[in-house]
């Protein structure tokens, strides 16, 4: 495989990538999320230019979510229940499909930031791996023996609830209200203190409860599903190696002697920094051709 094509689309702007197996991003296309037409066709053009020049072997697409990924319904390849004003609903992989004829894989954008740091990044040669993003939202990449988790749809646990200290403020998730999205995220600290993030000091009071709701997380991702590592990115967190650090620490806490944690850094934050998602949808093409070539040679 010489070329793979990929389409990072996230809520606010998407990016298209042409790489090559090895993980190198030879060009990529920044494009604002508006609408979904207009969006798509952005997408599209960029995808038409490249299959002129030279056709791509396999595309990849990691989308924000929730998404419709059981190949089996009429529905893969959409977008479902996402309150983003005139998405839900929206084919995207499956329209994709139906332009370019190749392997089409697909799967949530944090999923993919998850197996492009086992590929290329901080959990490299991990099968069983978390990646938590905390930004927007919190989203959560859970790989086990290789492969993300599936069942009645993708990983949800940002919409967790989790035990609380003695602060009772309600949380903003118009779902769930005080889940983790719903506590940590960026606008839930900017509506909690009045400030972006990024303007907080790492001493702010607001990070200790930011700190409690992703130990908890990440403490029921341990007992639940194993993973060896757990990376803690994002742009609320970027940065932000102290608290990292605090999360680290009081997950060993909580779990206390039951579980053996890894004597080194268990919380840490991301290897591909910035890359992780433009790389993700590389990382589900490639891991979808090899899938398909074992599957092939055992036949």
């Amino acid at each position: 495989m010489n070329l793979i094509a990929g389409v990072e689309l996230g809520g606010t702007k998407c990016i298209v990538v042409r790489a090559n197996p090895d993980g190198v991003i030879l060009e990529q296309e920044a494009i604002l999320t508006t609408d979904p037409s207009t969006t798509m066709q952005l997408i599209e053009r960029r995808l038409a230019s490249w299959w002129a020049q030279e056709a791509f072997e396999a595309l990849g697409v990691a989308s924000f979510g929730p998404l419709q990924l059981d190949r089996s319904l009429p529905s893969w390849g959409s977008i479902t229940s996402t309150a983003k004003p005139g998405w839900r609903a929206t084919p995207v992989a499956s329209r994709l499909a139906e332009r370019f004829p190749v392997p089409v894989s697909f799967d949530t954008d944090v999923n993919g930031a998850a197996f492009a740091e086992a590929r290329w990044g901080a959990g490299n040669g991990l099968e069983d791996l978390a990646y938590v993003t905390v930004g927007t939202g919190v989203g959560v990449g859970l790989i086990v023996n290789g492969r993300a988790t599936r069942g009645l749809g993708h990983c949800e646990a940002g919409h967790m609830r989790v035990a609380r200290s003695t602060w009772d403020w309600p949380g903003i998730c118009p779902y769930h209200g005080d889940c983790v999205e719903g506590l940590a995220s960026g606008p839930a600290i900017a509506a909690r203190t009045g400030r972006p993030g990024e303007a907080l000091a790492d001493d702010d009071q607001v990070w200790d409860e930011v700190v409690e709701t992703l130990a908890h997380l990440t403490q029921a991702l341990v007992a639940t599903a194993g993973p060896r590592r757990v990376l803690l990115g994002g742009g609320v967190m970027a940065g932000r190696e102290a608290l990292i650090t605090r999360v680290d620490e009081r997950v060993r806490a909580l779990i206390g002697d039951y579980l053996d944690l890894p004597a080194d850094r268990f919380v840490t934050a991301p290897g591909l920094g910035a890359l992780a998602g433009p790389l993700g949808p590389i990382a589900l093409a490639l891991n979808d051709a090899e899938s398909s070539s074992v599957a092939r040679s055992t036949c």
